[in-house]
């Protein structure tokens, strides 16, 4: 992000797209499911819970197209596949820890004051 309040958060800015990579619901949560190593896709989806096959399959591929996750496909009957953290996948780690943190820290007032609002209203 520049200096110049104009040019803040545009379609092309860094900052925009590390946002848009976390905002989804699911990107961050399989990012930390393959924390580990790899996994296959219904490891993952028993391991995460409450994601659709469909839902996993359409993250694991933009994770994919943004270089977060490597996926591996192997030979045999029934064939496998597996998918991987990269090394830049890795590195979202630590915000993606933070991020969690923040919500066990600060979760409890998020939700009182969305109950004050409802209340409220």
């Amino acid at each position: 992000m520049t200096s110049d309040p104009s040019s803040s958060f545009l379609a092309d800015c860094r900052t925009r797209l590390a946002f848009d990579l976390v905002s989804n619901t699911w990107n961050p949560v399989v990012v930390w499911a393959l924390k580990d190593g790899p996994r296959r896709p219904r490891e993952l989806r028993a391991h995460i819970g409450g994601i659709s096959q469909k839902v996993l399959t359409e993250t694991l591929r933009r994770l994919e197209f943004n270089g977060l996750v490597a996926r591996r496909a192997y030979n045999g009957s029934p064939p496998r596949v597996e998918y991987e953290l990269t090394g830049l996948g890795r590195t979202l780690l630590t915000p993606i820890h933070a991020f969690g943190a923040w919500a066990h820290d600060h979760g409890d007032e998020v939700m009182a004051a969305q109950d004050r609002c409802t209340r409220d209203s």
